[in-house]
């Protein structure tokens, strides 16, 4: 269902705004339009122009109160006003600003002796004084390394006809990490060769004196190791202090939050431009109910005036659309977002999609047990985890543990106990003309007319609401549609079942003229509307172009039907896959392997619920919506009440 939306103009002096909405707007749910927009009509109007004086206060407090978790964060213990707010803010920073710093700078620090760990642990194979290397003056060293192929043709080709000796300090699939030592006046000249073998210069810092890089890593070792547990110290004490201040800090962080909220409506607001009395205009969408009460509430405040507008002609935004479903109901709305939401004059197909999505899965898909699970699972993940499409399986899990009853299948066993309906499996029908047929194929394509019907009465209701008559009358799914595939559906029932037809020109009449009024939709439309229709190509085209549409429509009629063989198929495959994973058990033989009967189940239940799942979807989106759902509403966002949450 979708509430019903009143339109509010709320104005008062440009000063009061942020009154205004903290003691009215804050407690209601409002869906705020631009006033400049919707009051394009309007002169002498201009942007409500004006920078957030706390911003810096806002930001600081969401970062000291980032710690906290969003339970805590969401409700401050005790009120406070703006001004105490960013005072608390500026004292709680001042009070932390010097262990930041401190912090920031050992991290600092833990950073360089991190990196410089980094570059000297390939050469901990070196048994030599890296300081004493660092200070040679005739001879050059280089730190680095070589890709492992270019280091085994080097070593076997090049390293023995230059004057250069190397060590090889550690290598791993890719690379060799190495330090090799030239005479200053070869350094050119060796370099260079080095280079050429794709040889990678690694710079190593002065940072310690004496011992070997095996020393120096145990050194640097030690020291990261003391920088950690002095950034854990100081971050146990600012976590302390915040914890002494956490009631004050929460506070100002709700409060600082909900002024900036409240603040950012004059993004949405206008201002009229008289110096001497400027005053604020705010527009936007309400409940009835709550517009109601707001107004009521505005009546008593002499510096408040409020308008509900009844007429929406003017607008430049239609209403907005709030959905408004039973709790059991609601998890499915999650199906309509993804296909759309509905417009504000559009039926809420929530609750269709809740019953036949429900019904057709648990008929597809019907054992008691299994959907037992299903129904326990699904509510059990849902109460845990709030998710919607947990919801949605135990509903399911319902319908197909009362379908399992009446085909009498509990954990795919057959003979446990007797079906309340029949076996799908087993149970045939005679029909006239086509011979014996599976009865849940019957009942499933019986199922889906009933549907499709009930469908084209919802583009119907939709059609009027829309003020679309042609639309409602002329269409494939309009009053001609419904008439003709009534008809047809009726016929057909009639003739399966060993009734009497009626009369052939009864048949005519319920037939030829719904047909006749679709074929020409166009020219009647026109005349409805009192357009001038001209055909184009001439009434030779428009026939044969007529009667191409036509063939189509009767097609889509047959392969819309015909599709919901489907809910048959799989009410059929079920019972034999079961009856497969029963067999593998040795159920027959009466010594049944339980580890495969347990494992088989979960098998079929996910991977068929799934597969199950999918195509009472697609039935849902192609069948049912395909012909009375448009879903281009837009979705009610409001301020106040559930921007603070």
């Amino acid at each position: 269902m979708i509430e019903k939306m009143k339109f509010l103009n709320i104005s008062g002096p440009k000063d009061d705004i942020d009154r205004v909405v903290d003691q009215y707007l804050s407690k209601y749910e409002i869906h705020l339009e631009n006033a400049l927009s919707e009051l394009k009509n309007v002169h002498n109007l201009r942007p409500f122009a004006e920078t957030n004086p706390y911003r810096a206060e806002y930001q600081r407090a969401k970062e000291l109160a980032a710690g906290f978790p969003e339970s805590e964060r969401a409700v401050s213990s005790s009120p406070m006003d703006i001004h105490e707010a960013v005072e608390t803010i500026h004292r709680l920073d001042q009070l932390l600003d010097g262990l930041a710093g401190k912090e920031e700078d050992l991290k600092t620090h833990l950073r360089d002796a991190q990196s410089f760990l980094n570059q000297i642990q390939p050469f901990v194979g070196l048994d030599y004084n890296i300081h004493q290397i660092l200070q040679f003056k005739y001879i050059k060293y280089r730190f680095g390394r070589i890709a492992k192929d270019y280091y085994n043709k080097f070593y076997t080709f090049v390293y023995d006809t230059i004057d250069t000796i190397m060590f090889a300090c550690h290598e791993d699939d890719d690379y060799v990490w190495l330090l090799y030592f030239v005479p200053e006046r070869l350094a050119d000249k060796v370099d260079t060769i080095y280079a050429s073998m794709h040889f990678e210069r690694l710079f190593v810092p002065d940072k310690y004196m004496g011992g070997t890089p095996q020393d120096v890593t145990t050194e640097v070792n030690h020291q990261i190791s003391c920088l950690n547990n002095q950034i854990e110290n100081l971050e146990k004490e600012i976590a302390s202090i915040l914890q002494k201040e956490k009631e004050n800090l929460l506070s100002a962080c709700s409060r600082l939050t909900i002024f900036s909220q409240n603040f950012d409506i004059r993004k949405m607001a206008a201002c009229t431009m008289n110096p001497d009395h400027t005053f604020y205009i705010l527009c936007g969408w309400m409940a009835e109910n709550d517009a109601n009460r707001l107004q009521n509430e505005l009546s008593k405040d002499d510096n408040v005036f409020c308008i509900i507008e009844n007429d929406h002609t003017n607008l430049l935004n239609g209403p907005p659309t709030k959905m408004k479903n039973p709790w059991i109901f609601r998890p499915f709305e999650m199906f309509i977002k993804m296909y759309g939401l509905p417009a504000y004059n559009e039926i809420d197909p929530t609750v269709l999609i809740g019953i036949t999505y429900s019904f057709l899965f648990g008929f597809m898909f019907g054992d008691a047990g299994q959907g037992l699970c299903l129904l326990i699972g699904g509510f059990l993940l849902y109460k845990a985890k709030k998710m919607d499409l947990a919801a949605i399986i135990s509903c399911c899990g319902f319908f197909s543990t009362i379908f399992g009853l009446m085909f009498g299948s509990i954990f795919g066993f057959e003979d446990l106990i007797e079906p309340l309906w029949l076996r799908p499996a087993e149970a045939m029908t005679d029909l006239p003309f086509i011979g014996r047929l599976n009865t849940v194929f019957v009942v499933a394509i019986a199922l889906g007319m009933v549907i499709i019907l009930l469908t084209m009465v919802l583009n119907i209701i939709n059609a009027y609401r829309a003020h679309q008559p042609a639309e409602a009358w002329f269409d494939t799914n309009g009053i001609a549609g419904f008439v003709f595939y009534g008809s047809l559906a009726a016929t057909i029932v009639l003739f399966m079942s060993g009734h009497t037809l009626p009369a052939a020109s009864v048949l005519v009449v319920m037939f030829l003229i719904p047909l006749l009024i679709i074929f020409f939709k166009e020219p009647l439309t026109a005349a409805v509307e009192k357009k001038a229709e001209k055909i184009e190509g001439g009434i030779g085209m428009f026939i044969v172009q007529g009667f191409f549409e036509m063939f189509e429509v009767l097609l889509s009629y047959f392969s819309n039907t015909l599709s919901f063989v489907r809910v048959g198929a799989f009410a059929v495959s079920h019972a034999a896959m079961m009856e497969v994973v029963l067999m593998l058990a040795g159920a027959e033989a009466g010594n049944p392997n339980w580890a495969v009967i347990v494992l088989g189940n979960l098998f079929v239940c996910g991977m068929e619920g799934l597969i199950v799942g999918i195509q009472v979807l697609r039935l849902e989106y192609y069948e049912l919506f395909s012909r009375f759902y448009h879903g281009s509403g837009r979705a009610f966002k409001p301020y106040g009440k559930t921007s603070q949450q």
